[in-house]
């Protein structure tokens, strides 16, 4: 393990950061990619599998810095012009706090639509000195999560770290080629020197799973680019939390875990809160296990099927014509901020567009990811709607 490494991660559209040097690898065309058949429903999937060994702290910082950007870039994407389901996982490996038995993996999320989840573990994860097991981590990954079976979804595998890609008694070749079986793409983001990351196959990795090989310092620190619109959405964002109906046995702990992770989004910066407050205008940051809003949209009957003890105190004593009432308006009001904030993101994303041209830094986790993706989705016939 090389503890003078520091490195980073992850899940959003294009905030600028000094970081050292990438592959910038263009992308390329596959022909072996199979072209969507139009009508099936499309999901783009993608697993993250992070290093949490003691050298990898920067890594984990550099995920919670990106984590909304990447989402954000997910969400510009388009299939036949509707928007697809976005899932993610998370994974660490390399931890000596988990079990030797498991390779030293923990499977942290399953693929989810709950960003805040995705949020919530992510913020808890802590390093711990470890083996760390690629081949092992992605076999895992490709046989432990629902991957989808439809030829229009886009399901790819990033995985990060820093030691040999080789390590351990599972092959990383075998466990590639299951995953390309599946028409999973595997991706690796060495945590160091390009030429280093080569000799320690990382880049063998990338090209056995079709995908593209990246390196990044995770020492660098994350630089953002402060945008006249930063508040103007951090208030949209205080307002849409008000449109918020909880419902169900976890709805009133969900509802607070919202609040949570915008929270944590401040803590690393105002910049990667805003990034946060964007995604959350978007129809991917959809919350019907506990939010009425959503799940009426999803199931128009809902409110007459729901006990009243499952209900905030404030609507207990409610008819549900009265309840469904309250759910429309604030519908229409969520609507009303989410166009709002969308308008501000896109003068947002141009004032970052401009700025970055006059910096020329180089790309980070998320850029790093950002690209990859856009590439992908390229090539499986989905387009780009900012």
């Amino acid at each position: 393990m090389k503890s003078n490494l520091f490195i980073t991660a992850l899940l959003a559209a294009s905030i600028s950061f000094v970081a050292c040097n990438s592959s910038n690898a263009k992308p390329v065309k596959n022909t072996e990619i199979e072209k969507p058949d139009s009508g099936e429903t499309a999901k783009i999937q993608v697993a993250l599998l992070l290093d949490t060994s003691n050298s990898m702290d920067g890594l984990i910082d550099q995920a919670k810095s990106r984590l909304w950007n990447i989402v954000n870039t997910l969400t510009t994407l388009k299939y036949e012009g509707k928007t697809p389901d976005i899932e993610i996982s998370l994974y660490e490996y390399g931890n000596d706090g988990l079990s030797e038995k498991s390779n030293y993996i923990r499977q942290v999320t399953p693929l989810s639509t709950d960003l805040d989840l995705i949020s919530e573990k992510l913020f808890a994860l802590r390093t711990n000195g470890g083996s760390e097991y690629c081949g092992a981590v992605i076999q895992d990954a490709t046989k432990g999560l629902k991957w989808s079976a439809e030829n229009n979804s886009m399901k790819l595998i990033y995985i990060a770290g820093n030691e040999g890609f080789d390590q351990g008694k599972i092959s990383y070749k075998e466990t590639i080629s299951d995953a390309l079986k599946n028409n999973i793409y595997v991706n690796t983001i060495f945590c160091g020197n390009k030429t280093e990351g080569i000799g320690l196959f990382w880049k063998d990795g990338a090209d056995r799973g079709k995908g593209k090989y990246f390196n990044i310092d995770s020492d660098k620190a994350v630089q953002y680019i402060a945008t006249p619109y930063d508040d103007e959405i951090a208030k949209c964002d205080e307002k849409i939390n008000k449109t918020y109906i909880n419902y169900g046995a976890k709805g009133a702990d969900k509802k607070r875990n919202q609040v949570m992770q915008d929270q944590n989004a401040k803590m690393v910066s105002a910049s990667n809160y805003t990034d946060r407050a964007v995604s959350k205008s978007k129809a991917a940051y959809k919350n019907e296990s506990w939010d009425l809003v959503d799940k009426v949209k999803d199931d128009a009957g809902a409110i007459s099927k729901i006990q009243k003890e499952e209900l905030p105190a404030e609507l207990q004593n409610k008819t549900t014509a009265e309840i469904q009432v309250i759910v429309n308006e604030k519908k229409k009001e969520r609507e009303t901020i989410q166009k709002e904030i969308t308008v501000l993101a896109k003068k947002r994303q141009q004032y970052i567009d401009t700025e970055a041209k006059k910096t020329k830094t180089q790309d980070d986790l998320g850029n790093t990811i950002n690209s990859s993706i856009l590439a992908f989705a390229k090539v499986k016939g989905y387009t780009v709607e900012k």
